[in-house]
């Protein structure tokens, strides 16, 4: 009977489906597009604004809660780095929640108040190579709609002759209104004008709408739904990768002066100017921890630069590792012979030693300078170092700001110097501030397949210089607060930008207009005239165009300046910042949140480039047990967990059979029990670090290190400062403090020594270790520390009140597992071992079970090698 009933009813059934997937399928216009987690973006708009090269950007994004309780909705978007955020603002049910700028100190007790809530207080975080993440969230009650809107500015910098704006798209679902619109006026009128998508299909290529005409240019894309989805069955969104504006516009005379309300700016580019030769250094690191992948990319990037240098241009080869090498001893003209002689020395470099970083430039300027001195290379020529590295000098001159120092005295302004930094292992700051303070400027080489294409791309920019020393002088007694007026280089299909004010904005001169305009065909009257096409205006745009100039360039200036001048650098920017609202490194927006128990303030800082920590990082308390912390790059976020054994026993760390690194440590207590106390406060005392391919052992204690190759044995105590090579080993000791240690071309390693006093009833000095190039190590890699080398993900679920009010709980889904986590800090103590600094993390309890693979004695060791 059963049997029947199905067969007479199943085609009805079926038919009676399909109904229903046709009903939810082709929705009326008005129902909802697409519900993640009960939560519809119904509307997202990015409006952009671009007056003479300054973008003003708006992103609106609306919600509404379809569920039938109360849900978390995210706002998060990702904007130019170069950019400045302006205003934020949150409307909930027609309540309105606006962002307010704030002195950065100011805001300071808001964020604390944040962090000690466990919070991510900040809502601005750096997000890949071009781009910083603003993100909030906020609950909202069932059937409640939220309006968030974000706004930021920026200049666009024209580079191979053309301006380009860059927007991030990804929603993360399908919206049914989504649309980019882009107006763009430039007085001098329009060239060319494009627009693409790292998403575009074929099917989306038609809905990306382009017109232009004289002045004004229209950019608009606006897909429907169904060009959204991935597929035709897909729910998914194919929005995601980048969109991009580029443009130009027409010049018939070299430069182009607008003046509005008092103020001015200048575009300087001239065209059809005869090629400048160049001289130009590499000064190239080939130090050990540049092996492997580093140093074949830079080799490929160097091999495709070769293709492009120019016959008329002078250059050479500078390695620094231990030592300097060069591949000649002067500047060698770029003839066919010559660059295939340099593609040969190219190929057979090689990567070992340590990195001597201030022999390399200082060679490299030495050579520059007998050139210019024995007129070896034409005098209208561009003088041009670049510099790469991966690391920190650690051999020869190795204080930061002794290099700098000498590298600026042996430059003496004369030529132009480019640092770029591989990797997160350098010291990015030092390197910013020793280019800035030589006119030239420190860009981050980024570890990924297309490194050789970063470094030839960044080549390609400075590599058509068209002036040198240019200068662009104005009446002093007219203009007032003007921004950087000299130059070292002016490069083909750059531009340069003046800007300033008037000293009286109602009745500056003929003469002071005349001077400004020198080679200008349009009149101040023309250009306010044109300026009331309001279509595609915003704002005083050129007094905002000067405030960003002038806060971007005082930022620059404030990074090389020290005492007096630096503070009077600070007081200027931020006075700028808050007048005009800008969100930059000296103020935060504090942007309140309404929450159940009340409001809630949160902050959003402007990130700033500099030492990136370390992927992975192990350290100890001075009051505590084995405490680990690994840092998840990806979710900005780190997590971390104690091992609570016994002295005496010994952890297995890390353990990788392919290279035969192993680091094992010895647990040791305090100088006497407490007898209260179920477990006894542990630390490690001792470290065995073991290369078996090298046959090497290295043992160390808080009183020594003793390094075993063979049958030889070689000893130090802390009290050395020592710098060894030995057997494939690399041992740097920085007395008192720490040691570095390279193996090969395997990872390094960073013991630092933590002394209490002598005198202390309890405590008692102890080691705490630090990987670095744990990416050299092979995925095998295991151990308590290792097993994190590789990529980790997890999430976070429901924040609430823990036992410790300054510290919530969570629930943490990871490795399939769900656990309960506790919001707090830990200490890092690598640049600081007395003090450490403070990390947020997400605390695993119970040894890091659910955590770490096995449970925690699976990793105790029967000795240290």
């Amino acid at each position: 009977q059963a049997k029947a009933f199905l067969n007479g009813k199943l085609p009805k059934l079926c038919a009676m489906f399909h109904l229903y997937l046709q009903s939810t399928m082709e929705k009326p216009a008005d129902s909802p597009s697409f519900v993640v987690n009960g939560m519809e973006i119904y509307s997202m708009k990015i409006d952009s604004k671009v007056t003479s090269r300054f973008a003003h950007n708006v992103i609106t994004s609306r919600a509404v809660n379809r569920g039938n309780v109360s849900k978390e909705v995210f706002f998060d978007v990702e904007l130019p780095k170069t950019a400045f955020i302006t205003n934020f603002s949150m409307t909930i049910d027609g309540v309105t929640y606006p962002g307010t700028i704030k002195e950065k100190e100011a805001a300071k007790k808001q964020y604390e108040k944040a962090v000690s809530r466990g919070q991510t207080a900040g809502l601005v975080k750096a997000s890949g190579r071009k781009t910083e993440k603003f993100t909030v969230s906020v609950n909202i009650k069932a059937a409640s709609k939220v309006t968030f809107e974000l706004s930021y500015e920026e200049l666009l910098k024209r580079q191979f002759g053309k301006y380009e704006m860059f927007i991030k798209v990804k929603p993360k679902q399908l919206v049914k209104d989504f649309e980019i619109e882009v107006d763009i006026f430039e007085p001098q009128g329009i060239t060319e004008l494009e627009a693409e998508g790292t998403f575009i299909t074929n099917e989306l290529q038609n809905t990306i709408k382009k017109t232009f005409s004289g002045k004004k240019g229209h950019i608009s894309f606006k897909p429907t739904l169904a060009q959204q989805r991935r597929c035709a069955s897909c729910s998914e969104s194919v929005l995601d990768g980048d969109f991009t504006v580029r443009y130009d516009v027409k010049r018939t005379t070299p430069d182009n002066l607008q003046i509005v309300n008092g103020y001015f700016v200048h575009f300087f580019a001239p065209t059809n100017l005869p090629k400048l030769s160049k001289n130009i250094i590499f000064v190239l690191d080939t130090s050990g921890s540049m092996s492997g992948r580093e140093i074949e990319q830079t080799k490929e990037a160097m091999l495709k630069i070769l293709d492009d240098i120019k016959e008329d241009d002078f250059f050479n080869f500078i390695l620094f590792d231990s030592e300097i090498s060069t591949w000649k001893e002067t500047l060698i003209k770029a003839t066919p012979e010559n660059l295939d002689e340099a593609r040969k020395f190219v190929r057979q470099i090689s990567a070992q030693g340590l990195t001597n970083l201030h022999g390399g430039l200082m060679r490299g300027i030495d050579i520059l300078n007998a050139a210019h001195e024995e007129n070896l290379v034409p005098k209208r020529s561009a003088s041009i170092i670049i510099m790469l590295t991966d690391g920190q000098p650690n051999v020869g001159v190795s204080n930061t700001q002794e290099i700098e120092k000498a590298v600026k005295k042996a430059i003496d302004g004369r030529y132009t110097l480019y640092n770029l930094g591989f990797g997160s292992g350098v010291d990015y700051g030092f390197l910013e501030r020793m280019a800035l303070e030589n006119k030239g400027l420190a860009r981050r080489i980024y570890p990924d397949s297309d490194t050789a294409l970063q470094l030839q791309g960044f080549y390609d920019e400075v590599s058509n210089p068209m002036l040198i020393d240019v200068e662009l002088n104005y009446p002093e007694n007219e203009i007032s607060d003007l921004t950087t007026n000299n130059f070292k280089h002016f490069y083909d299909g750059s531009e340069i930008v003046v800007a300033g004010r008037f000293v009286d904005k109602h009745s500056y001169s003929q003469q002071a207009h005349d001077a400004l305009s020198y080679t200008t065909q349009q009149g101040a009257e023309q250009t306010a005239q044109a300026f009331q096409e309001q279509q595609y205006i915003f704002g005083e745009y050129i007094e905002r165009l000067w405030a960003y100039l002038t806060i971007e360039q005082l930022l620059e200036k404030r990074i090389t300046a020290t005492g007096e001048e630096k503070e009077n650098l600070t007081a200027q920017a931020l006075a700028l910042s808050l007048k005009y609202k800008f969100v930059t490194p000296l103020t935060s927006m504090v942007v309140t949140k309404p929450e159940e128990n009340g409001n809630e303030e949160r902050i959003a800082d402007k990130p700033t480039e500099g030492i990136d920590i370390f992927t992975i990082v192990l350290y100890l308390r001075i009051d505590g047990d084995p405490h680990f912390i690994i840092s998840v790059p990806q979710k900005k976020d780190a997590i971390c967990f104690n091992i609570n054994e016994n002295p005496g026993m010994i952890l297995n760390l890390i353990n990788d059979p392919v290279t035969g690194i192993t680091v094992n440590g010895e647990l040791i207590g305090d100088k006497r029990p407490n007898s209260d106390a179920k477990i006894q406060n542990s630390y490690f005392g001792k470290l065995g670090i073991a290369n078996k391919h090298l046959d090497v052992k290295l043992t160390v204690t808080p009183e020594s290190i003793t390094i075993e190759n063979g049958d030889e044995k070689t000893g130090f105590t802390w009290l050395d400062s020592v710098t060894l090579q030995q057997a494939g080993l690399t041992l740097i000791i920085n007395r008192k403090k720490n040691l570095v240690l390279s193996m090969g071309s395997g990872a390094s390693f960073v013991v630092v020594l933590h002394q209490v006093w002598k005198k202390h009833p309890l405590h008692q000095d102890f080691l705490g270790l630090y990987t670095l190039k744990s990416d050299k190590l092979s995925e095998q890699t295991h151990g308590l520390l290792g097993q994190f080398f590789r990529p980790i993900d997890f999430t976070i679920l429901e924040i609430h009140p823990g036992s410790d009010p300054k510290k919530p709980d969570a629930t943490m889904i990871v490795k399939n597992n769900e656990l309960t986590v506790t919001r707090g800090w830990q200490k890092d103590y690598r640049r600081d071992p007395t003090h450490g600094v403070d990390i947020p993390c997400w605390f695993v309890h119970d040894n890091g079970a659910g955590l770490i693979d096995g449970i925690h004695t699976d990793y105790i060791v029967s000795s240290l090698f």
